[in-house]
């Protein structure tokens, strides 16, 4: 008996033992499920929806990844992910605001409905969306006075929506700002049906400005049991403001000051978190700037610009951040994700030209040009691509004999581009400049390029540069040799379109720089082509010349007679107008102004240069801002006209079979002691301005080619070219 009993506690304890393994298995099983859940759910990446203008698609939803919520890239080749025409009532939408749902894995997305083409105050409309994977989207138009004719009938304008889930009530609430037939501005909000299609009772007011101000663009976020409401203020000073509440849907308290940190205009906060971090972005659209400010912060309180940290490679408007899953951006990548330009972030392999990259989608060619001098035997283009696109071609490579092949691959799919390098010498300054004007320095024995510094929206740079070159071949940036903000009292703002001249006065050279500053023009001197230039302390040119109507006082040239001796400052946009300076160089005589009449084809831009007894007067036609800017003349026997113009007098203008335009405001340059000119000007940038629209009109390059003339002394029509020219010959 007592040796059964033994056995029957041994059989007890095997099957505890057993039963004790299997429950251990069991835990493990489960731990490494919830484990693999936390980590198939863990956020690994950004998802940005936002819209990109006011003009034909650009009110439509698009989207770009982050994968650290600095840089982000386009999906989709930066083209709409949704047709507005098929989920709104108005054609467009804007404003996109998404949201993760409290489920973990549905969406939510609400949009304004407008076409801004119809006016401000056009839309009645706002659009809810509902979605499992992000790619597949419900839709339903809300249009509030139709929805609620006695109490907001009137309702002119339904703006920027958003979404926010109250836990209180297990609700999704929507808050937009609304304006009626009276003013101002205001944040209301309402709760979201169980199907996310429409709304459950009538709006509220959500926010009571105490100013009474305009409100618009509200963003909520639930920090430490507070909700804080950025907003947009649109009247009394302008700017992002905060108001805090310990409640969703009331008692929002005001905050002092301002939560944006710049002076430009902006709207469409939206803030977020960062991923395994404590650190919020609060970022919003500088709309008048063209770009997106970034700022970080802890509190919600102090906030510290991160600008030069953020990167994109598309012109966002008013959108929201969400935080994704690396699942949830395969399937975005598989369905949007694109292997053309936009997979390229940027080329730094050395001698590279990377403003004047060419690739081309249709034909799978990238253009590649490098300065002059570049070994292209054993070039490494040292490609970067989007962090989900992978370059499997890497190192140098011989581009000698030809094109090189390169491939590229993303979520299993491939493409081949063929490579070719070329050494052009257009643009010849690296970077954007416009305006050209140029000299020779009988000091320095070098050539000096002075150009309006490009690149900033609406022309609003401030300071000039100039660029040296023993040959008109290879150019050195000298650095700025003015800034308005620095160096001159009476003016700070919008630089443009500045000349030199090069004087010997009682044995010493002297360098007179005439510059366009807010539409009036001043005068600089300096020692040295490179200066440092001093400013006279006022302007030269302040008003507009009388028996003129329109137009404005840029655009200086000045010219020595070679003839006469006598210096004559030629300015104008709209009118061409000339007086003579005194001896100083930065007065002018009394009682000699002329203006002239050069025709219908004026703009602006007057060039003035002197050939074997001939004075040619240039001028370039159009806006900037068109491709069909363009560069006319005519002649005198006079440098005070009349002006001779003839039948066929177009001699630079746009090569479209080339990708060039915008062709103009030109300058000339005879190389000393010969007969060999060349004309310098400004075109758009080559490839991306054609695509860039008015925009283009500010990001300009300085080109030069050969001037030539006929054997009457006729200019024959300048060749603009990609390769430029390699001698002064």
């Amino acid at each position: 008996m007592p040796k059964k009993q033994n056995n029957n506690n041994y059989k007890h304890l095997k099957m505890k033992l057993i039963n004790s393994g299997y429950r251990l298995i069991l835990i493990c099983f489960t731990v490494a499920i919830l484990f693999s859940c936390k980590k198939e759910d863990k956020y690994t990446n950004y998802l940005f929806a936002y819209f990109t203008g006011n003009d034909g698609d650009e009110e439509a939803i698009r989207y770009a990844l982050s994968r650290d919520g600095y840089n982000y890239y386009a999906l989709n080749n930066n083209k709409p992910i949704i047709d507005s025409k098929q989920i709104s009532s108005s054609g467009g939408v804007r404003d996109p605001h998404i949201l993760r749902g409290n489920d973990g894995k549905t969406f939510y997305m609400v949009v304004t409905d407008m076409v801004s083409a119809n006016g401000w105050s056009s839309n009645r409309a706002m659009v809810l969306m509902k979605s499992t994977d992000l790619i597949n989207w419900t839709s339903s138009v809300i249009n509030i006075p139709q929805t609620y004719p006695s109490d907001f009938g009137d309702v002119v304008r339904v703006w920027a929506p958003q979404t926010i889930y109250d836990d209180k009530t297990n609700q999704y609430m929507i808050y937009w700002s609304m304006l009626g037939a009276e003013g101002p501005d205001i944040i209301y909000y309402a709760y979201a049906n169980k199907d996310f299609t429409g709304l459950e009772a009538t709006p509220k007011q959500l926010f009571y400005s105490p100013s009474n101000s305009a409100c618009i663009d509200g963003d909520i976020i639930n920090n430490n049991g507070k909700y804080h409401l950025f907003f947009k203020n649109e009247s009394h000073g302008g700017g992002i403001r905060k108001a805090v509440s310990d409640k969703l849907t009331e008692g929002y308290v005001q905050q002092d000051g301002f939560f944006d940190q710049t002076d430009e205009a902006v709207e469409g906060s939206g803030i977020f978190k960062l991923i395994d971090s404590d650190e919020y972005i609060l970022m919003y659209d500088m709309y008048m700037k063209g770009k997106y400010q970034f700022t970080k912060t802890k509190d919600l309180q102090n906030f510290t610009v991160v600008d030069d940290a953020i990167s994109m490679n598309f012109h966002p408007r008013h959108g929201t951040v969400i935080r994704i899953t690396d699942k949830e951006k395969d399937a975005l990548l598989k369905q949007w994700g694109t292997l053309d330009k936009s997979a390229f972030t940027s080329f730094k392999g050395e001698g590279i030209r990377k403003n004047n990259i060419d690739i081309n989608d249709d034909e799978g060619t990238i253009y590649i040009p490098v300065i002059l001098g570049t070994d292209v035997t054993n070039l490494d283009l040292n490609i970067e691509t989007t962090p989900w696109v992978n370059a499997l071609t890497k190192g140098p490579q011989d581009f000698s004999s030809g094109s090189v092949d390169y491939i590229i691959e993303t979520a299993g799919k491939q493409k081949i581009y063929k490579v070719s390098v070329h050494e052009d010498n257009n643009p010849v300054l690296s970077g954007f400049y416009a305006d050209p004007e140029i000299i020779y320095s009988h000091k320095t024995n070098k050539y000096y390029i002075y150009p309006t510094s490009d690149g900033f929206t609406g022309w609003s740079g401030t300071y000039f540069k100039t660029f040296s070159s023993p040959d008109l071949v290879n150019w050195t940036d000298e650095g700025v040799i003015l800034d308005l903000k620095k160096d001159v009292s009476w003016v700070d703002r919008h630089a443009w379109a500045p000349c030199a001249i090069e004087k010997k006065i009682n044995g010493e050279y002297k360098y007179f720089y005439y510059f366009t500053a807010a539409q009036k023009i001043g005068v600089a001197v300096a020692d040295n082509p490179t200066g440092p230039f001093l400013d006279s302390g006022k302007p030269l040119i302040a008003e507009r010349p009388e028996g003129t109507r329109g137009g404005q006082e840029i655009d200086p040239d000045i010219f020595s007679d070679p003839v006469s001796g006598k210096n004559y400052l030629y300015w104008g946009n709209g009118h061409m107008a000339c007086v003579e300076l005194n001896d100083d160089m930065i007065s002018i005589k009394e009682n000699s102004l002329t203006l002239f009449n050069p025709g219908s084809t004026f703009r602006e831009g007057t060039e003035v240069f002197y050939r074997k007894g001939t004075y040619y007067f240039l001028w370039s036609e159009d806006d900037t801002r068109s491709p069909n800017y363009r560069v006319r003349y005519a002649t005198s026997d006079s440098p005070l006209g009349p002006l001779n113009i003839p039948d066929n007098n177009l001699i630079l203008e746009k090569r479209p079979e080339k990708g060039i335009y915008g062709t103009g405001h030109n300058s000339v340059i005879q190389t000393p002691g010969t007969d060999i000119w060349h004309m310098v000007y400004h075109r758009f940038n080559r490839p991306k301005g054609i695509t860039m629209g008015r925009a283009a009109g500010f990001n300009r390059e300085v080109c030069i080619d050969k001037l030539e003339f006929n054997e009457d002394g006729s200019i024959k029509p300048v060749e603009p070219t990609i390769s430029g020219i390699t001698s002064l010959k």
